[in-house]
Protein backbone atom coordinates (compact mmCIF):
# COMPACT_ATOMS: atom_id res chain seq x y z
CA UNK A 1 0.00 0.00 0.00
CA UNK A 2 1.23 3.00 -0.97
CA UNK A 3 1.33 5.95 1.47
CA UNK A 4 0.23 9.42 0.76
CA UNK A 5 2.90 12.38 1.27
CA UNK A 6 0.68 13.60 4.20
CA UNK A 7 1.32 10.50 5.86
CA UNK A 8 4.58 9.59 5.28
CA UNK A 9 5.33 13.10 6.52
CA UNK A 10 3.54 12.71 10.23
CA UNK A 11 5.01 9.05 10.12
CA UNK A 12 8.70 10.45 9.41
CA UNK A 13 8.09 12.73 12.22
CA UNK A 14 7.20 10.29 14.67
CA UNK A 15 9.83 8.02 14.09
CA UNK A 16 12.16 10.89 14.62
CA UNK A 17 10.45 11.28 17.95
CA UNK A 18 10.80 7.40 19.23
CA UNK A 19 14.16 7.29 17.67
CA UNK A 20 15.65 9.55 20.25
CA UNK A 21 13.97 8.13 23.42
CA UNK A 22 14.36 4.49 22.06
CA UNK A 23 17.65 4.05 19.99
CA UNK A 24 19.72 2.63 22.61
CA UNK A 25 17.45 -0.17 23.19
CA UNK A 26 16.92 -0.96 19.45
CA UNK A 27 20.66 -0.27 17.78
CA UNK A 28 22.58 -1.79 20.73
CA UNK A 29 20.47 -4.81 21.94
CA UNK A 30 19.47 -6.03 17.98
CA UNK A 31 21.86 -6.29 15.52
CA UNK A 32 18.79 -6.10 13.14
CA UNK A 33 15.39 -4.12 13.39
CA UNK A 34 12.71 -3.38 11.10
CA UNK A 35 11.51 -0.02 11.36
CA UNK A 36 7.95 0.59 9.96
CA UNK A 37 7.76 4.52 11.93
CA UNK A 38 8.85 6.80 8.83
CA UNK A 39 10.38 6.37 5.54
CA UNK A 40 13.89 7.24 5.94
CA UNK A 41 15.41 4.32 7.73
CA UNK A 42 14.59 1.35 7.67
CA UNK A 43 16.69 -1.84 8.82
CA UNK A 44 15.70 -5.10 8.44
CA UNK A 45 17.76 -8.51 8.24
CA UNK A 46 18.32 -9.34 4.72
CA UNK A 47 18.81 -12.50 3.80
CA UNK A 48 22.11 -13.58 3.41
CA UNK A 49 23.53 -10.16 3.48
CA UNK A 50 26.47 -10.75 5.27
CA UNK A 51 27.30 -13.65 2.53
CA UNK A 52 26.55 -10.94 -0.74
CA UNK A 53 28.80 -8.50 1.27
CA UNK A 54 32.03 -10.65 1.37
CA UNK A 55 31.54 -11.93 -2.27
CA UNK A 56 31.12 -8.61 -3.73
CA UNK A 57 34.03 -7.30 -5.95
CA UNK A 58 32.45 -3.72 -4.79
CA UNK A 59 33.03 -4.36 -1.04
CA UNK A 60 36.96 -3.96 0.82
CA UNK A 61 36.49 -5.79 3.90
CA UNK A 62 39.56 -4.68 5.52
CA UNK A 63 39.46 -0.75 3.84
CA UNK A 64 42.48 0.57 6.99
CA UNK A 65 44.87 -1.44 4.93
CA UNK A 66 44.34 0.84 2.14
CA UNK A 67 44.65 3.81 3.89
CA UNK A 68 46.96 6.12 1.86
CA UNK A 69 47.02 3.73 -1.06
CA UNK A 70 43.40 4.11 -2.84
CA UNK A 71 44.86 5.60 -6.13
CA UNK A 72 47.01 2.72 -6.37
CA UNK A 73 43.85 0.14 -5.45
CA UNK A 74 41.77 2.54 -8.64
CA UNK A 75 45.29 2.39 -10.75
CA UNK A 76 44.63 5.78 -11.69
CA UNK A 77 45.48 9.23 -10.59
CA UNK A 78 41.93 10.79 -11.23
CA UNK A 79 40.32 12.85 -7.84
CA UNK A 80 38.47 10.62 -5.64
CA UNK A 81 34.86 11.33 -4.52
CA UNK A 82 33.42 9.87 -1.06
CA UNK A 83 29.65 9.64 -0.31
CA UNK A 84 29.17 9.49 3.48
CA UNK A 85 25.83 7.60 4.63
CA UNK A 86 25.23 6.19 0.89
CA UNK A 87 22.03 4.28 1.58
CA UNK A 88 21.06 2.29 -1.38
CA UNK A 89 23.77 3.57 -3.47
CA UNK A 90 21.60 5.29 -5.95
CA UNK A 91 23.56 8.60 -5.73
CA UNK A 92 27.26 6.88 -5.94
CA UNK A 93 26.41 4.43 -8.86
CA UNK A 94 24.72 6.95 -11.18
CA UNK A 95 27.79 9.35 -10.42
CA UNK A 96 30.45 6.23 -11.08
CA UNK A 97 28.24 5.83 -14.68
CA UNK A 98 27.95 9.20 -15.28
CA UNK A 99 31.71 10.38 -14.21
CA UNK A 100 33.92 7.30 -15.20
CA UNK A 101 37.24 9.36 -14.93
CA UNK A 102 36.64 10.04 -10.88
CA UNK A 103 36.20 7.26 -8.64
CA UNK A 104 33.95 6.84 -6.14
CA UNK A 105 33.82 5.53 -2.76
CA UNK A 106 30.30 4.92 -0.58
CA UNK A 107 30.36 4.57 2.50
CA UNK A 108 27.31 2.87 4.77
CA UNK A 109 26.52 1.78 8.37
CA UNK A 110 24.35 -1.13 8.24
CA UNK A 111 24.24 -4.76 6.47
CA UNK A 112 21.39 -4.72 5.84
CA UNK A 113 21.26 -0.59 3.61
CA UNK A 114 24.82 -1.74 1.54
CA UNK A 115 23.22 -4.95 0.63
CA UNK A 116 20.71 -3.26 -1.55
CA UNK A 117 23.63 -0.93 -3.37
CA UNK A 118 24.94 -4.82 -4.06
CA UNK A 119 22.35 -6.02 -5.45
CA UNK A 120 21.88 -2.88 -7.99
CA UNK A 121 25.08 -3.36 -9.27
CA UNK A 122 24.84 -7.12 -10.35
CA UNK A 123 24.86 -6.05 -13.91
CA UNK A 124 27.73 -3.74 -13.74
CA UNK A 125 31.12 -3.58 -14.25
CA UNK A 126 32.30 -0.25 -12.84
CA UNK A 127 36.00 -0.02 -12.45
CA UNK A 128 36.05 3.12 -10.52
CA UNK A 129 33.66 2.25 -7.87
CA UNK A 130 34.18 0.82 -4.44
CA UNK A 131 32.07 0.59 -1.55
CA UNK A 132 32.78 0.55 2.65
CA UNK A 133 30.50 -1.04 5.23
CA UNK A 134 32.20 1.47 8.16
CA UNK A 135 30.98 3.98 10.97
CA UNK A 136 32.07 7.61 9.81
CA UNK A 137 33.46 8.03 13.00
CA UNK A 138 36.48 5.86 11.40
CA UNK A 139 36.73 7.91 8.67
CA UNK A 140 40.19 9.17 9.79
CA UNK A 141 41.66 6.12 9.44
CA UNK A 142 40.62 4.38 6.06
CA UNK A 143 41.37 7.59 4.25
CA UNK A 144 44.77 9.76 4.61
CA UNK A 145 45.05 12.60 2.45
CA UNK A 146 43.42 11.52 -0.50
CA UNK A 147 39.67 12.83 -0.85
CA UNK A 148 38.91 15.55 -3.20
CA UNK A 149 35.14 15.58 -2.08
CA UNK A 150 32.93 14.64 0.15
CA UNK A 151 29.43 14.42 -0.62
CA UNK A 152 26.59 14.35 2.69
CA UNK A 153 23.05 13.61 1.25
CA UNK A 154 20.32 13.58 3.97
CA UNK A 155 22.15 12.69 6.76
CA UNK A 156 21.00 11.98 9.95
CA UNK A 157 19.72 15.21 11.68
CA UNK A 158 20.38 14.29 15.16
CA UNK A 159 17.83 16.91 16.14
CA UNK A 160 18.41 17.06 20.13
CA UNK A 161 20.81 19.73 20.96
CA UNK A 162 23.29 17.23 23.02
CA UNK A 163 23.46 15.49 19.86
CA UNK A 164 24.68 17.41 17.47
CA UNK A 165 28.33 16.47 17.83
CA UNK A 166 26.69 13.20 16.06
CA UNK A 167 26.00 15.59 12.93
CA UNK A 168 28.24 14.86 10.16
CA UNK A 169 28.81 18.73 9.60
CA UNK A 170 29.46 19.17 13.29
CA UNK A 171 33.21 20.61 14.24
CA UNK A 172 34.37 17.16 15.72
CA UNK A 173 33.51 15.61 12.34
CA UNK A 174 35.18 18.56 10.29
CA UNK A 175 38.06 17.94 12.41
CA UNK A 176 38.76 14.58 11.07
CA UNK A 177 37.87 15.60 7.45
CA UNK A 178 40.77 17.25 7.49
CA UNK A 179 43.35 14.60 7.74
CA UNK A 180 41.86 12.90 4.27
CA UNK A 181 41.41 15.65 2.24
CA UNK A 182 44.06 16.18 -0.28
CA UNK A 183 44.46 19.66 -0.39
CA UNK A 184 41.86 21.84 -1.16
CA UNK A 185 38.63 20.79 1.03
CA UNK A 186 35.31 20.44 -0.85
CA UNK A 187 32.00 19.26 0.69
CA UNK A 188 28.67 18.80 -0.88
CA UNK A 189 25.73 18.92 1.14
CA UNK A 190 22.13 18.17 0.33
CA UNK A 191 19.05 17.44 3.21
CA UNK A 192 15.24 18.53 3.33
CA UNK A 193 15.52 19.36 7.26
CA UNK A 194 16.26 22.72 7.29
CA UNK A 195 17.04 22.82 10.90
CA UNK A 196 20.44 20.62 9.93
CA UNK A 197 20.99 22.64 6.85
CA UNK A 198 21.41 25.72 9.02
CA UNK A 199 23.51 24.61 11.49
CA UNK A 200 25.50 23.19 8.76
CA UNK A 201 25.94 26.40 6.99
CA UNK A 202 27.12 27.71 10.36
CA UNK A 203 29.03 25.19 11.23
CA UNK A 204 31.02 24.95 7.92
CA UNK A 205 31.11 28.89 8.38
CA UNK A 206 32.66 29.00 12.10
CA UNK A 207 35.48 26.28 10.29
CA UNK A 208 36.63 28.62 7.51
CA UNK A 209 34.37 27.02 4.77
CA UNK A 210 33.63 29.35 2.36
CA UNK A 211 30.08 28.66 0.44
CA UNK A 212 30.50 28.10 -3.73
CA UNK A 213 26.78 27.56 -4.17
CA UNK A 214 23.69 27.34 -2.05
CA UNK A 215 20.22 26.76 -2.78
CA UNK A 216 17.72 27.24 -0.31
CA UNK A 217 14.97 25.12 -3.04
CA UNK A 218 17.30 23.21 -5.14
CA UNK A 219 14.62 21.83 -7.27
CA UNK A 220 13.04 25.25 -8.44
CA UNK A 221 16.70 26.13 -8.71
CA UNK A 222 18.98 25.52 -11.68
CA UNK A 223 19.50 21.08 -10.71
CA UNK A 224 20.34 19.97 -14.31
CA UNK A 225 23.51 18.35 -13.60
CA UNK A 226 21.51 17.08 -10.06
CA UNK A 227 21.89 13.31 -9.52
CA UNK A 228 19.32 12.39 -7.07
CA UNK A 229 19.21 10.00 -4.01
CA UNK A 230 16.17 7.41 -3.40
CA UNK A 231 15.04 9.90 -0.17
CA UNK A 232 15.42 12.78 -2.33
CA UNK A 233 13.02 11.35 -4.89
CA UNK A 234 10.49 10.46 -2.44
CA UNK A 235 10.96 14.05 -0.88
CA UNK A 236 10.36 15.60 -3.73
CA UNK A 237 7.21 13.56 -5.06
CA UNK A 238 5.96 14.61 -1.77
CA UNK A 239 6.79 18.31 -2.76
CA UNK A 240 9.22 19.08 0.18
CA UNK A 241 12.03 21.56 -0.12
CA UNK A 242 15.33 20.24 -0.54
CA UNK A 243 18.43 22.51 0.75
CA UNK A 244 21.78 22.37 -1.05
CA UNK A 245 25.28 23.77 -0.61
CA UNK A 246 28.81 23.36 -1.80
CA UNK A 247 31.45 24.43 0.49
CA UNK A 248 34.95 24.67 -0.32
CA UNK A 249 38.25 25.57 2.51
Amino acid sequence: MKLSCETQTIKYNLYLKIKERMKSFFFLKYKYVIIVIGDRVRLRNVKNAKAQIESSSYILLEPKQYCGKFQKLFGNNNPIYIEIGMGKGQFIINNALQYPNINFIGIEKYDSVIVRAIQKLEDKELSNLKLIRMDALEINEVFNKEIDKIYLNFSDPWPKDKHEHRRLTSKQFLQKYDFIFKSEKNIVMKTDNRKLFEFSIKSFNNYGYKIKNLSLDLYNDDHETNISTEYEDKFVSCGQVIYMTDVYK
